[in-house]
C-alpha cells in the first residue's frame, strides 16, 4: 500500500510539473501572435500615411499653379538676349504682384493683334513720363535717362508713338530688351499697359530653350530673371 501511495504521488507530482511546463511555455507562444498580428497594421499604416502625403502633395500643387503662379513658354525674339523662344518660365499670379520699372511681366492679348500673349520689360510705370530721344538712342523717365544693361541695342525706333507720354495712374509702358525687334508700347496697337491686363511677373527661368547661334542649351542661364 505504502508503494501504491508512492506511486500516486509520484503521478500527481510529475502531472504538476507538467503542467507548469506548459503554462510557461504557452505565454511565449500567445506573446508571439500579436507581433506577427501587428505587422500587417503597421504595413497598412504605412501606406495610408504614403498615400496621405502623396494627395496633399498633388492638391498642393495644383493649387499652387491655380492661384499662385503659372509656366509661360517664350516664343519669338523680342526679349533677347535675355530670354530665348522657348524658354520656360516661373510667373507670380499678378495679384501677388507690386509691379515695378525692370519687371519682366506676361500680357494679355487684349487690344492688340501680337499675340495671345505677350512677354516685356516695364520700362515706366503710372504717373511717370517717358520720352525716347532717338538722336541718342537714349530712353529718359521723368527727365533721367535709364541705365539699360538688359537692352540687346541702343533704342532707334519708336514705332510711329509721339513722345513724350505720361502714364495714367493703372498703366504701364513696357517694350522689349530686342528694342529694334520688339511691337511693345511704342506700337499704336498695344500703347500703355492697363495693369489689369498683366498676368504675372516673371520670376525664374527653369528651362532654357535653344541659344539662337549655336542651338544649343544653356543651363547656366536657370535662375531668377534679372
Amino acid at each position: 500500500m505504502a508503494e501504491e501511495r508512492k506511486d500516486l504521488e509520484l503521478e500527481a507530482e510529475e502531472a504538476r510539473a507538467s503542467r507548469e511546463a506548459d503554462a510557461s511555455v504557452q505565454p511565449e507562444a500567445d506573446a508571439g501572435e500579436p507581433e506577427e498580428r501587428a505587422k500587417p497594421g503597421a504595413l497598412e499604416s504605412a501606406l495610408y500615411t504614403w498615400a496621405q502625403a502623396a494627395v496633399i502633395a498633388v492638391v498642393g500643387v495644383v493649387l499652387l499653379f491655380t492661384f499662385f503662379v503659372r509656366l509661360i513658354s517664350v516664343n519669338g525674339p523680342s526679349m533677347q538676349d535675355t530670354l530665348y523662344t522657348g524658354d520656360r518660365l516661373l510667373v507670380l499670379n499678378a495679384a501677388f504682384c507690386d509691379f515695378q520699372p525692370g519687371d519682366v511681366v506676361v500680357i494679355n492679348n487684349y487690344n492688340a493683334d501680337l499675340s495671345d500673349t505677350l512677354i516685356k520689360r516695364i520700362i515706366a510705370v503710372g504717373g511717370q513720363t517717358i520720352d525716347i530721344d532717338l538722336a541718342s538712342s537714349t530712353v529718359y523717365v521723368d527727365g533721367q535717362p535709364l541705365d539699360e544693361p538688359y537692352a540687346k541695342e541702343p533704342t532707334y525706333t519708336a514705332n510711329g508713338t509721339p513722345f513724350p507720354i505720361t502714364l495714367a495712374e493703372d498703366e504701364v509702358f513696357v517694350m522689349g530688351d530686342n528694342r529694334n525687334h520688339s511691337s511693345d508700347s511704342r506700337d499704336a496697337r498695344l500703347g500703355p499697359v492697363k495693369r489689369g491686363y498683366l498676368q504675372g511677373k516673371a520670376l525664374l527661368l527653369l528651362t532654357p530653350g535653344a541659344t539662337p547661334g549655336t542651338e544649343k542649351r544653356d543651363w547656366g542661364r536657370i535662375g531668377p530673371l534679372r
